[in-house]
């Protein structure tokens, strides 16, 4: 059975209705999410040491500078990958908490167990989080191609696409920046429907 209320849509069942798939993969994922970012900050900065050093030495035209150049910002955005994608998979893990609980509550109240459907912020959520992610990983593999062509393209072939792939890489930012924004709304949203679920549940 669905309901809705006049700002949200509700679904009424008999039972809690327990962690939806977004947020068993917040569960699951976002620790992992977190230790491969460290690991990433970690290597790039290793690596933004040697490219400094060879600089240093040799200057920019070198080819280990050169593939380096490209290197350092692959793995770091590696590291950004992956912490944004820790943040969005706690915000999953926060609202299947909340789904759950709140669930539970209910249930064991001996009531009808009504839950939110997802909101248009939790679907703005996602496809943020999807799109910045993507984004962001053929910026990284771009960079690889891009290593991997020191030698046979030109300097100017190199910085081109170093420039052209910044840009990219900082919209895939914005763009889990946005992501992450409609997921703490969507928070607030559960919050307020929750907070109003319990003092229906007290009779107050």
């Amino acid at each position: 059975m669905t309901t809705a209320s006049p700002r949200l849509a509700i679904k009424t069942t008999t039972r809690s209705p327990g962690y939806a798939l977004p947020h068993k993969m917040g569960r699951a994922l976002w620790a992992p999410m977190w230790l491969m970012a460290l690991m990433a900050f970690a290597v790039g900065f290793i690596l933004a040491i040697a490219r400094s050093s060879i600089v240093a030495d040799f200057g920019t035209a070198d080819a280990g500078a050169q593939r380096l150049s490209h290197l350092v910002p692959a793995v770091m955005f590696i590291g950004f990958l992956a912490v944004f994608a820790a943040v969005s998979f706690a915000v999953a893990r926060i609202l299947g908490a909340f789904r759950k609980g709140g669930g539970d509550v209910q249930e064991t109240a001996g009531t009808d167990v009504e839950t939110l459907k997802m909101p248009a912020t939790a679907r703005v959520f996602m496809g943020m989080m999807m799109m910045g992610m993507m984004l962001i990983a053929v910026m990284v593999v771009l960079h690889f191609v891009a290593a991997g062509n020191v030698g046979t393209w030109s300097a100017e072939t190199l910085e081109s696409w170093a420039i052209s792939l910044e840009g990219f890489r900082r919209l895939g930012v914005a763009m889990y920046l946005f992501g992450i924004a409609f997921g703490l709304g969507t928070i607030i949203t559960v919050l307020h429907y929750q907070s109003g679920r319990i003092r229906e549940l007290a009779g107050v």
